[in-house]
């Protein structure tokens, strides 16, 4: 079977934009943690405990054009590279709404995510559901502990 693919749009708002129309990167930052929302966050998915206890413990993001404002929204593109016992490690795509498929994206972005115990303020496992959904995204083998 082949792993999916998790894609969505996220709205450009005016105040994304730079003095130059470029969107800025503190908003490219916050238009892929808007996108991260409806693929791991919504009440009912297998990741929805994600939403009382999870963090951010790498980021990278490579800017291969720019991001210009426009009216319509951008589209982001999602998927899991590497599923761990307590964290997984994701790759993001996000395109200009007139880019085609076929042209390198904007912006690629690599994050990994730690499911986190806020009381203990501990790393903690992700449950096995959060996991098999996890890995219906996987797009290369990987270990898991």
């Amino acid at each position: 079977m082949d792993a999916e693919v998790f894609e969505t749009t996220v709205p450009l708002r005016w105040s994304d934009q730079d003095l130059n129309r470029h969107v800025n990167h503190a908003r490219i930052i916050t238009l892929l943690e808007e996108a991260r929302i409806p693929w791991l966050f919504t009440p009912g998915l297998p990741t929805e405990s994600l939403g009382h206890g999870a963090v951010m413990t790498d980021m990278s993001v490579q800017y291969r054009g720019q991001v210009m404002h426009a009216p319509g929204p951008v589209t982001v593109r999602m998927w899991v590279t590497e599923l761990r016992a307590a964290y997984f490690r994701s790759s993001y795509e996000l395109r200009n709404a007139d880019t085609p498929q076929d042209r390198p994206a904007e912006v690629t972005c690599q994050c990994t995510i730690a499911a986190f115990d806020l009381e203990t303020q501990r790393p903690r496992r992700l449950p096995k559901p959060a996991r098999d959904y996890l890995r219906t995204f996987l797009h290369q083998e990987a270990d898991e502990g």
